[in-house]
């Protein structure tokens, strides 16, 4: 006996296009933006086959705009190499830009480069790369509590055998260990809320390769000598769920992970068992979609991304450097005690005047303020600071090349050695490799 296969439905989706869906059938990954808005689309899982950050949290934010108000949305997805920071703070503080690709200076990274991204939920600084599982979860926002789903992902990890794991005050997941004298952090979380829908994403550090050198990336040679307003992070030790399986221990694998999230959300929201089984086998090589009565499930990927305006829109913007850099809330960058940030420094290079002193304020990622001097007399010190400053103010930070700073510093008229040295401190510090 065939199957029975409800009969073809077509919806009118945008003026003058007419998609058509077979329900609980396979549908082609162009019709993702029609299939995602339907407003009896309820329930919908997806998982991303792209590793792109900017097309995954762009799928993301387009999901947050354009589903049912009242619907529950799941989506999994898995990200290159990355430093993702909240959208309220500030990259030469909370990465080390040194050690990621320069996108300030390059066009087009190498596979091998860890990419830097903002994303537009706040929160703190992050690492992504293969083993680790990024989660979010859109729902309506008055059925939203900040534990909810984290509970839930532990709910799957503990289904996996990872029984030790556990949310935390701050909202993260924390595991404990026989080893360890206090929980180790292995997801945090995100929030974004808008006036109907609440979005939580989260990390979730099953098996990171680079889970000994996260600290590298994430911790800025700056940090000494900036004082920032917006969101700082709150540094944890962190480790990888993977380490309480015994080695080659078969059951453990990202998919099973996966497939236990997916399988907590359905119980959590009510969802159909079809929407789950559809959801969990689409995880090929190409973009496959699934509809029912009052489901959307599937893989979507690079052709969604770049296929629907709106996502491409979304890339864009968080490809660009305005949106890097310039969306960084005020700080000042000082290497001796100001009233605004007490603290003192380290010491400067030895190669350096004793007198020397580099003061910025940026706002915007703009110099609005600055004091730059070597010379130990005030008056020789103020005429420098305002033929350095000439060249500094209004200029974007990240707009100003490493071979630049040299003619910026030559307007010191100081020895041509401690301008190179000096040059090659307030580079060091900003980022430049």
């Amino acid at each position: 006996m065939l199957p029975f296969i409800r009969p073809l439905r077509c919806r009118p989706s945008r003026p003058f296009l007419t998609q058509c869906t077979r329900f609980n059938s396979s549908s082609s990954s162009h019709v993702f933006p029609h299939l995602a808005s339907r407003q009896s689309a309820q329930h919908q899982i997806y998982q991303s086959l792209s590793t792109d950050p900017y097309v995954n949290l762009s799928i993301e934010h387009f999901l947050l705009q354009h589903t049912p108000i009242d619907s529950s949305i799941l989506f999994l997805y898995v990200n290159r190499p990355c430093v993702v920071i909240g959208r309220n703070q500030n990259p030469w503080l909370e990465t080390n830009l040194q050690a990621i690709y320069n996108d300030r200076i390059e066009s087009t990274p190498d596979e091998n480069e860890v990419l830097y991204v903002r994303r537009r939920s706040g929160g703190g600084a992050v690492f992504h790369d293969e083993g680790n599982l990024n989660y979010s979860v859109i729902c309506p926002r008055t059925s939203f509590t900040r534990n909810k789903h984290a509970e839930m992902v532990v709910q799957a990890l503990h289904r996996i055998g990872a029984t030790d794991t556990r949310v935390n005050d701050r909202h993260d997941i924390v595991m404990s260990s026989d080893k360890d004298t206090q929980p180790r952090k292995i997801s945090g979380s995100a929030f974004k809320l808008t006036r109907h829908r609440a979005l939580h994403h989260g990390t979730c550090l099953l098996d990171s390769p680079h889970i000994d050198g996260l600290g590298f990336f994430l911790r800025s040679p700056a940090r000494d000598y900036i004082k920032a307003k917006g969101v700082e992070s709150v540094r944890s030790p962190v480790t990888n769920v993977s380490t309480v399986f015994p080695e080659g221990f078969g059951a453990f694998s990202v998919r099973s992970v996966i497939d236990k999230i997916m399988e907590e959300f359905a119980h959590l929201y009510n969802v159909s068992p079809d929407a789950v089984r559809r959801a969990q086998r689409a995880h090929t090589d190409e973009p496959e979609l699934f509809s029912g009565e009052n489901w959307v499930a599937g893989s979507v990927g690079d052709s969604q991304g770049y296929g629907e305006p709106e996502i491409q829109k979304g890339i864009d913007e968080l490809r660009s450097l305005e949106w890097k850099y310039t969306q960084t809330p005020q700080f000042t960058f000082s290497t001796y005690p100001i009233e605004d940030d007490p603290r003192e420094r380290p010491s400067l290079p030895a190669s350096l005047p004793p007198s020397t002193k580099v003061f910025l304020r940026l706002k915007h990622g703009a110099v609005v303020e600055s004091h730059i001097s070597t010379s130990a007399d005030p008056s020789i010190a103020s005429e420098q600071a305002n033929r350095v400053h000439e060249s500094l103010n209004g200029r974007n930070l990240h707009e100003i090349p490493p071979s630049q700073w040299d003619a910026v510093l030559e307007r010191l008229d100081e020895d041509a050695s401690i301008v190179h040295e000096l040059s090659i401190f307030v580079k060091s510090k900003l980022g430049y490799s």
